[in-house]
């Protein structure tokens, strides 16, 4: 992890618009997590436990609540280290417990869902059914930290399956509840799996067309600034 990439890091971007009260409640869960997931690793080679604090500071670039930010780093506390949901509601409240055990559930769905739902119907699925709409919140930043590492996934095959499933699911998802930025990030990182050399030749023809019409660009922004 890099030097902000700590639950330190995290509290001193969250002290911007949480009291300490309810930063130490978000840090007491990042320390229940790392000993839940203790001895788990990521395909990265990371310890898991890296995993859940991005997740987290995502969810912090979001401004998001306490419960939220500690749900994230005990999103998969349920799923992976056989913890149940009353042990979390007994050591960080209902509300909590009840966020982690919808995340679970959304996995446990999207599973059992691939090769059955279209994705229009599994959106409306995910929605209907998180009576929380934080629970999706915290599961589109699970995927979009997932989608980052998606490179250290060995198999090809696994990898475009997710990357497909981002590009049908999951970015629509985001745009629906308003993560324009997320959606537009998952779409890209998703491209870039399932048809790399059409997005590098994207990529390259905007650059020349950047280039060329550079000027034509700086008098618009000049003219903006007049304006304002």
């Amino acid at each position: 992890m890099s030097a902000e990439a700590t639950v330190e890091g995290l509290a001193r971007e969250l002290s911007s618009y949480l009291d300490t009260t309810r930063i130490n409640q978000v840090r007491r869960a990042y320390y229940y997590a790392e000993q839940a997931h203790e001895g788990q690793m990521r395909k990265s080679g990371d310890r898991y436990i890296t995993h859940p604090l991005a997740v987290a500071h995502i969810l912090a670039d979001l401004r998001l609540d306490h419960q939220s930010l500690m749900a994230a780093m005990l999103h998969d506390v349920i799923e992976d280290t056989g913890i149940p949901k009353d042990a979390l509601a007994e050591q960080f409240g209902d509300d909590v417990a009840e966020l982690v055990d919808g995340v679970s559930k959304l996995t446990q769905i999207e599973f059992r869902s691939r090769a059955e739902a279209q994705a229009e119907n599994f959106q409306k699925m995910t929605l209907a059914m998180a009576r929380d709409i934080r629970v999706i919140l915290v599961k589109l930043a699970d995927r979009l930290h997932n989608m980052r590492t998606l490179h250290f996934i060995p198999k090809e095959e696994s990898r475009l399956r997710i990357a497909r499933e981002t590009m049908e699911i999951y970015a629509p998802l985001a745009r629906r509840v308003g993560l324009y930025q997320v959606a537009s990030e998952l779409e890209d990182l998703a491209f870039h799996h399932v048809n790399p050399a059409a997005r590098d030749s994207i990529i390259e023809k905007l650059e020349e067309l950047l280039s060329e019409n550079a000027d034509d660009l700086e008098r618009i922004r000049f003219a903006i600034k007049q304006v304002i």
